[in-house]
């Protein structure tokens, strides 16, 4: 079937530009990847991987009352008390090791 829709789409330009460096190192065009996308839609009648939200419970802290927003500093207090705790440096370095950036 000849290849004549086009698709336009706006992106961040980081998210772009890391997903194009990463498809270039495979030797995929970003037009193969995006239709290889859409036929994994097809195949699998909705989007090809799991969408779900993180373990456990993001706070809203706008929506916390005042005892709420102690109670959880002082659980971070608590952390730093215990020791359990990493440097930002080693945080830093395992999320871009994780990620590839």
């Amino acid at each position: 079937m000849a290849k004549t829709s086009n698709l336009y789409a706006r992106i961040e330009p980081d998210v772009k530009e890391q997903a194009e460096t990463i498809l270039s190192a495979l030797g995929i065009p970003v037009s193969n990847a995006i239709n290889m996308f859409y036929k994994q839609i097809i195949m699998q009648r909705g989007i090809p991987f799991e969408m779900k939200l993180p373990q456990g419970h993001v706070l809203d802290m706008s929506q916390l009352t005042e005892q709420q927003l102690h109670a959880e500093l002082e659980k971070g207090y608590a952390d730093i008390a215990a020791g359990r705790t990493k440097p930002a440096s080693e945080v830093f370095d395992s999320i871009r090791k994780d990620y590839g950036v």
